[in-house]
């Protein structure tokens, strides 16, 4: 029987996988290779967002759908296709009968049982559901890894991933149980959705997946051949959440840039470390792009011209500022970079390579043919390190720019520093202001030191000691979330000092950057007359800063 036999007996051509290549004008286009991390945010976060499948991605995937069924026909051991999974790896999952391989309808419900059994077996997640752009961002991101053609998933499954984001059905995925050696107890979850099993959150509420099947008018998907691997065996859900960070990131350091430079004019400090004549000097690429930041969110400010109370060197958290910085912008570059690389490639095992034909003189290469109808490879690339590895390093590079926050903020305590009120408190003011502010400051960065540590050496050996390291990315991504969160706390207790020093100072000639920021936040936390409860103010901070536009001048 061949392959275009077996696709008929699966399921045949959907209508809306006819669909799938008739793109309208403003649909993001899918092909397997060009997605970027700023459109896996914009699907993730906007619903409304259009997706159309490539006409070539879409021959892919068939291609690669048509490798898996030669191979079951042929009889070609396959991880998760004709033999099972982990510890399981030496049992056959079809049957065979007087010794020969049954290659008919029975062959298909084995391997559609096979299929249930195993989405079931491996859903087993804990804690709460992963947020709702979290989810999607995974989806997108399996979705367009599908269309390398390198998953040998069947096409009807790729279109039920793109139906779901188009309706905006969201399965409900458990935020925990991934080790970051493929998300295989988590995505398991969306599997189940699509046969109509488990929940999902449709049109405002949580309800069983048929449920919303059926008001979307969509059909459960039947998974065959390797498609349950193919569902389970990614980082994708890990991958999209790095992403969504990775974009966060980026804004909360542009954001962080015009607080430190409105904390840089609260202080009345020396803007030399910043200048283009001195970063030059020794120009590490993320300390210039720090500094030229600063530089530009002080365009205009007073600083740049003498003052006989100016320090010529101030504390070293200030002076090392884009030094911090532009170790965090360097680290999230590089994420960038590995993630743009992750979401653009298939992390499956194995691996299919439609129309492959190997011509070495290896043995055990040949084995892994598939007649003249391709190859498939066994691989390492659930190995998620080289994205997790780049997690870490933006965790321990935000955990020391909040660092220097914390000090330059403590250094306003001083008057020999800044000349101004002990406490930064207002005249008249006998109080302590913001003397017992020091404590949350602390406390955060305690928090944020702990949130910064490597996860990646913490595995342990699983499936009888087959899966004996793991990378725990998934780990360090939820620290990096914490961590993202922290930063705003601290920027937001930064910017609680920095508007009260400036204010002190009477000055009206900041930076274009700073002085708006100072403006909005002004319209939420007045100057601090008394004493009073800082707690709204610290949350309110939080809230002007994570909607400051830093690119409005």
């Amino acid at each position: 029987m061949n392959s275009a036999c077996i696709r008929n007996l699966v399921a045949g051509v959907t209508a809306a996988t006819m669909m799938a290549g008739a793109a309208f004008a403003d649909d993001l286009v899918l092909d397997g290779a060009n997605l970027t991390i700023e459109q896996v945010v914009e699907v993730a976060r906007d619903p409304a967002t259009g997706i159309t499948i490539d006409a070539t991605a879409q021959q892919r995937l068939q291609s690669g759908f048509d490798l898996v069924m030669d191979a079951a026909t042929q009889g070609v051991a396959v991880y998760g296709l004709t033999v099972g999974v982990g510890w399981n790896k030496d049992r056959p999952a079809f049957q065979v009968e007087d010794g020969k391989r049954v290659l008919d309808d029975q062959l298909l419900d084995l391997s559609r049982a096979f299929n249930l059994g195993q989405l079931r077996a491996h859903a087993a997640g804990f804690g709460d559901a992963m947020d709702r752009d979290v989810v999607r961002a995974g989806m997108v991101v399996r979705l367009n890894q599908m269309l390398t053609g390198r998953t040998g998933i069947q096409p009807d499954i790729a279109e039920m991933y793109r139906q779901f984001l188009l309706h905006d059905i969201v399965p409900v995925v458990p935020e925990r149980g991934s080790l970051g050696q493929a998300d295989i107890t988590l995505a398991a979850h969306v599997g189940l959705a699509m046969i109509g099993e488990w929940q999902v959150d449709y049109k405002g509420r949580r309800m069983p997946a048929a449920e919303a099947l059926t008001q979307a008018e969509l059909s459960p998907v039947t998974p065959v051949g390797k498609d349950f691997l193919s569902i389970i065996s990614s980082n994708a859900l890990t991958a999209g959440h790095a992403a969504l960070l990775a974009h966060d990131a980026d804004a909360y350091l542009q954001r962080q840039a015009v607080a430190f430079a409105l904390a840089l004019e609260g202080f009345n400090g020396n803007v030399a470390p910043f200048l283009e004549e001195t970063t030059t000097i020794r120009p590490f690429p993320g300390m210039v792009k720090a500094s030229a930041q600063i530089r530009d969110a002080l365009d205009s400010s007073y600083l740049w011209q003498p003052s006989d109370s100016r320090g010529l060197q101030d504390p070293l958290s200030y002076r090392t500022m884009a030094y911090a910085m532009g170790s965090a912008i360097e680290a999230s570059e590089a994420l960038n970079a590995a993630l743009t690389i992750q979401i653009n490639h298939t992390d499956d095992n194995p691996a299919t390579i439609s129309g492959h034909q190997y011509e070495g003189a290896s043995a055990q290469v040949e084995a892994y043919q598939v007649g003249d109808a391709g190859a498939i490879y066994p691989t390492a690339n659930f190995e998620l390190l080289p994205v997790g590895d780049k997690v870490e390093a933006l965790n321990l590079a935000l955990a020391r720019v909040m660092r220097s926050a914390v000090m330059q903020t403590i250094r306003y305590e001083n008057p020999s520093l800044t000349k101004l009120p002990r406490f930064l408190a207002a005249q008249g003011n006998s109080g302590l202001a913001f003397g017992a502010l020091q404590v949350p400051l602390t406390a955060l960065l305690a928090e944020s030191r702990q949130l910064s540590l490597p996860v990646s050496l913490d595995g342990m050996g699983t499936s009888a000691g087959i899966e004996d390291v793991a990378s725990n990315t998934p780990l360090a991504v939820a620290n990096l979330a914490s961590l993202i969160e922290l930063g705003y706390k601290i920027s937001s207790m930064q910017l609680l000092h920095a508007a009260q020093a400036v204010d002190l100072r009477e000055t009206e000639d900041l930076g274009k950057a700073t002085s708006r920021l100072l403006a909005r936040y002004r319209q939420d936390v007045p100057f601090v007359e008394t004493d009073r409860p800082f707690t709204d103010d610290i949350r309110a901070g939080v809230a002007v800063l994570q909607g400051f536009d830093v690119g409005t001048d």
